[in-house]
């Protein structure tokens, strides 16, 4: 967690002093503003990785700096509120705040709030981030990390030299491979004379993915050459 940055927006510089003070002896780099204001102007134009939202502020208050935030920026907000109608509000207008903490809070329980949303939000991005490798041409989608293939939204199953052949020549598109070529690549070999198996391998994927084998829309024969993925 260390070298990440939050933005604590409170009016009392006492509460906002104590909370930086701990959060900094965690490891964190912390920016304060004392009034709503200033607190959404810095919110919207620098970036963050969590922000402390007090919601009685001079100025803005923090239900309208989180609704503003939120248009913008997906940064977990936490707010603070010394008032039970507060979180009843902060629950029922969906203003996308993150959670809450009450105040009077320790310092060591703000600080584990503080970790928990940034945990939580580096799994969910980083998942975003980490998304399948896919690959979709026409009614045909490749997902090359769960090794997957569909045609028209129905799953084929595939072996794994099929998935190979077909992977690559997608990945190629309007290329033409020799059988030669191609059993260098997915069998990782010279040929020795058995290119027939690129041949049979072929005729398999396109039972698999064509609507006419006869007249292949994906993998095109080139007489005297080899092969090509159309697209």
């Amino acid at each position: 967690m260390a070298g990440k940055k939050i933005l604590i927006v409170e009016d009392e510089i006492s509460i906002a002093e104590l909370e930086r003070d701990y959060l900094e002896l965690s490891g964190f780099s912390v920016d304060m503003e004392a009034d709503g204001d200033s607190g959404l102007k810095t919110a919207l134009e620098k970036d963050y990785d969590l922000i402390i939202l007090d919601i009685m502020l001079p100025g803005t208050d923090g239900f309208e700096i989180c609704r503003r935030v939120r248009e913008q920026k997906d940064t977990p907000i936490l707010m603070v509120t010394a008032k039970k109608e507060d979180i009843d509000k902060i629950r029922g207008l969906g203003l996308g705040a993150d959670d809450y903490i009450t105040k009077p809070f320790s310092p060591s329980e703000l600080v584990a709030r503080v970790k928990a949303h940034m945990s939580r939000y580096e799994r969910l991005t980083g998942s975003e981030k980490n998304h399948n490798d896919i690959i979709e041409i026409r009614g045909l989608k490749i997902d090359k990390t769960a090794r997957r293939v569909w045609v028209d939204g129905t799953e084929k199953q595939f072996t794994t030299k099929e998935f190979d052949l077909l992977t690559f020549l997608a990945e190629h598109p309007n290329h033409v491979f020799t059988k030669e070529e191609l059993f260098r690549e997915i069998w990782d070999m010279d040929s020795i004379g058995d290119i027939a198996t690129v041949t049979v391998h072929i005729k398999k994927i396109r039972e698999k993915i064509e609507y006419n084998t006869a007249k292949p829309q994906y993998i095109e024969t080139i007489w005297g050459v080899g092969y090509r993925f159309k697209v």
